[in-house]
């Protein structure tokens, strides 16, 4: 049962894939509290899959309208 949950659950490398970032960048966010929640078992840091849903839609800029107002 355990496993199972587990499977939901993402490694700091597997984050650091998905974002093309090192996994020194993503334990340095970590570290700071940079808004990526993560659960902490012993050693082992997991982050959930929404997690990173929502750090990426709340950091994500938005299009620069040109000088025309479009």
């Amino acid at each position: 049962m355990r496993q199972e949950f587990e499977k939901g659950l993402l490694t700091v490398s597997q984050v650091a894939e998905l974002l093309g970032l090192k996994t020194s960048t993503i334990r340095a966010w970590l570290l700071r509290r940079k808004n990526l929640p993560f659960v902490r078992c012993g050693r082992a840091i997991r982050i959930s899959p929404d997690a990173v849903r929502r750090f990426i839609a709340e950091h994500t800029v938005p299009e620069r309208e040109d000088h025309n107002g479009r």
